[in-house]
């Protein structure tokens, strides 16, 4: 594993502007001499009054409700609900009030309080620039609700990308020197040393086209965030566009999932889809596809950060 940095001046330059916009983005979240925004999150059985008994915990603490969503899924009769609020500078922990919704909601009930903020995620690539870039530059110019702290790649493709933007990129091969595949296990644990090194809240796969076994997947729970070039369930696995293209498809698109032990079989977060016709080749198509992929990751990354998705069994809520 090598760790390199671009040039120091032309380094501290990109540091400097990239500290500037993130300053200014956080100062969204928390302006000086006002409070912290708070994102209130519950999920439970649905029942008669739970509106009202959230509402009267948050009103008892002076919190203020700047954006509610709510939702009843009636078949299984569960209620989902998300809010930001905020109150006076110092006020209730959110321990507290996450403590005080519980005990006021069903027993079974989820509840969590979160600061709204710009948490760490990781980046993994393999060597396709367009998902990669596209979260790079978004992050440069303060447009993505959560900070890269690092990319990781399996190969040094993309060092030269990354580093243009001041970013640390961590080379794990997954070959040894004679070009020999090393254990799976082996490459594994030292990638999990990498990411855990940075701590990053979410985990995001910007095209790494590695298959992640049980074990890695089972280390970062609800917290990897994968995009795959199809409009799943259709065209799973390998080589989509090509499939996609021999069943004379009509549209492709790009799904963003949570990653599980079963391959492309996660919860999705969001799709996309565009148009296209009997005139497209396979290379045609994965070109108008990396578009398309590129804009839904960026979008689930940030419905994730945002804390806008709730699983719900094998399938997501989210409040856009």
């Amino acid at each position: 594993m090598r760790v390199r940095r671009g040039p120091p001046a032309a380094g501290r330059m990109r540091a400097a502007r990239r500290q500037t916009v993130r300053s200014w983005n956080v100062g969204l979240v928390m302006s000086a001499g006002m409070a912290a925004r708070e994102i209130v999150l519950v999920d439970c059985p649905d029942e008669v009054g739970l509106i009202h008994r959230i509402t009267g915990v948050l009103a008892a603490h002076r919190l203020n409700i700047e954006s509610n969503h709510e939702f009843v899924d009636t078949d299984a009769r569960h209620f989902f609900f998300r809010a930001e609020v905020t109150g006076a500078a110092g006020g209730t922990a959110t321990g507290i009030l996450a403590t005080e919704l519980a005990g006021v909601l069903p027993q079974a009930a989820r509840v969590r309080v979160t600061r709204a903020e710009r948490r760490p995620i990781v980046v993994c690539a393999t060597r396709e620039p367009h998902c990669l870039g596209e979260l790079l530059l978004l992050d440069a110019v303060g447009d993505l609700p959560g900070r890269i702290v690092a990319v990781v790649s399996n190969h040094d493709t993309l060092r030269g990308l990354v580093e243009r933007f001041g970013m640390p990129f961590h080379h794990v091969p997954h070959r040894d020197a004679a070009g020999r595949d090393l254990p799976r296990e082996a490459h594994e644990a030292e990638l999990a040393r990498v990411i855990d090194g940075h701590a990053p809240a979410t985990v995001v796969l910007a095209r790494y086209m590695r298959v992640l076994s049980e074990r890695f997947v089972g280390r970062y729970p609800d917290r990897i965030v994968n995009i795959h070039h199809s409009f799943l369930p259709a065209f799973a696995g390998a080589a989509p566009y090509r499939q996609a293209f021999e069943r004379g498809v009509k549209v492709i698109g790009a799904t963003a999932h949570f990653v599980t032990a079963e391959l492309d079989a996660g919860p999705i977060i969001t799709q996309d889809v565009i148009h296209v016709d009997h005139a497209f080749t396979p290379e045609r198509m994965a070109q108008a596809g990396r578009d398309v992929e590129k804009l839904v990751l960026a979008k689930a990354v940030r419905l994730v950060l945002e804390e806008r998705v709730f699983l719900h069994g094998g399938r997501t809520v989210v409040f856009e």
